[in-house]
């Protein structure tokens, strides 16, 4: 698929100048970005996929009775407690999060257990097991291979649990993206120089800009096509507006959270991860129930394929219709169009005055109105505030495409 750049200046500097004032901010990268330690953080999609794809090998799942499992708890050693499963031939550690799993599955308090010396807790959890109504549960056992022979148990789900193992999400994004290194259109994201408005996509990429994550309970990747950038209309001064297309994509292999991927076309990335500008997001997500691995197969992997090899003309199209769609000419009609959805007096009168601010005109189409209403959403102190007024300039724009 060959995409066609449309009139993209480059600066000098080898980067893009964009206009960040625009669309909508998103958080979520740079929430991860920093949470995650270093021994999360990786380099390439192929030494992504070499950690996750090991594990996998390592790892064997069985759903067994409940009431048959065995908690061991020495007095000599108040900090161990050891699981022996029904056939196993040496019992299993359970990892943190999946002892806050096995808690919950006979209805424990598991923060409370894990204050509890083990034998203590050993006799509470047993209990539970043997009394329990639910009747299976679906393990992830995995070998640990620092430690030897020992086996970790890593997930205690519901026996219809629909599993989609880590790698195959990242299987799935290297088909689009290779190594995630530039080696496809597919890359680890660059810096934004606030002090120049320039977007530098040629960035190296080390532990502290990479945007691949794995740990023992997830993954997170985060890709955009930074050096084929996209022109949308024209900014106030007369230069492109400029945009770079983008997705991130997420799973828990033990439960932890969904499957899901987003995808969106973006200004540009800051240092922190964050992404600025951003318009045209579209958002799945799957639950790990039965028909997951089907729902993946059929759903999510075609959809991120589609996105990465689809054309960038229907968003050009849509962003170009929403600004020759005029709306309002007169104070009076502006006013009545936002009132008409929802917003309040005072709303109103900060969309239309950060408009007038950025454009040095009133606002007049669809366009405009979008950008000053994600402009009031960037300053909302609560997420549920943003995201409402986020939704409703989406709501807008969708109505000219």
């Amino acid at each position: 698929m060959n995409m066609q750049v449309l009139d993209a200046r480059r600066d000098v500097s080898g980067g893009y100048k964009v206009d960040v004032s625009r669309g909508s901010h998103n958080g979520r990268v740079s929430s991860e970005w920093f949470s995650r330690p270093d021994d999360q953080r990786y380099l390439s999609l192929d030494d992504l996929a070499r950690s996750v794809r090991g594990r996998s090998e390592r790892s064997r799942t069985r759903v067994i009775e409940s009431a048959l499992i065995h908690v061991e708890a020495n007095r000599n050693d108040p900090e161990r407690l050891a699981l022996m499963l029904p056939g196993a031939d040496e019992p299993v550690t359970p990892t943190h999060w999946s002892f806050g799993q096995l808690a919950s599955q006979v209805g424990a308090p598991a923060a409370y257990l894990r204050q509890l010396p083990a034998p203590l807790a050993a006799i509470n959890l047993q209990y539970g097991l043997t009394s329990n109504r639910t009747e299976q549960v679906k393990t992830l056992e995995t070998d640990d291979p620092v430690a030897g022979r020992r086996v970790e148990l890593r997930a205690v789900t519901g026996p219809d649990y629909g599993r989609i193992y880590d790698h195959e999400l990242v299987d799935a994004v290297q088909k689009i993206a290779g190594n995630g290194t530039g080696d496809t259109r597919w890359k680890v994201p660059g810096v934004l120089d606030w002090s120049t408005g320039i977007y530098n996509p040629n960035v190296d990429i080390s532990k502290d800009t990479t945007t691949l994550y794995a740990s023992d309970r997830d993954v997170f990747l985060f890709l955009v096509d930074d050096l084929n950038p996209i022109e949308a209309g024209r900014l106030p001064d007369g230069s492109p507006d400029l945009f770079f297309r983008g997705f991130y994509c997420w799973n828990s292999e033990v439960g932890a959270k969904t499957l899901g991927m987003a995808s969106f076309y973006l200004r540009a990335v800051c240092q922190n991860r964050n992404l600025w500008g951003v318009e045209d997001f579209e958002e799945i997500s799957i639950r790990h129930s039965k028909y997951a691995a089907n729902r993946f197969a059929h759903e999510a992997a075609p959809a991120l394929d589609n996105f990465a090899n689809s054309s960038p003309q229907p968003f050009i199209n849509g962003i170009r219709a929403a600004r020759e769609r005029i709306v309002a000419r007169t104070d009076e009609d502006r006013s009545d169009f936002l009132r008409a959805r929802g917003f309040s007096k005072a709303e109103t009168g900060k969309i239309i005055e950060t408009v007038l601010a950025e454009e040095g005109r009133p606002p007049e189409s669809i366009f405009d109105f979008v950008q000053g209403i994600t402009a009031l959403a960037r300053d909302k102190a609560h997420q549920d505030a943003r995201l409402d007024m986020e939704g409703k300039a989406k709501k807008l724009l969708d109505r000219v495409h």
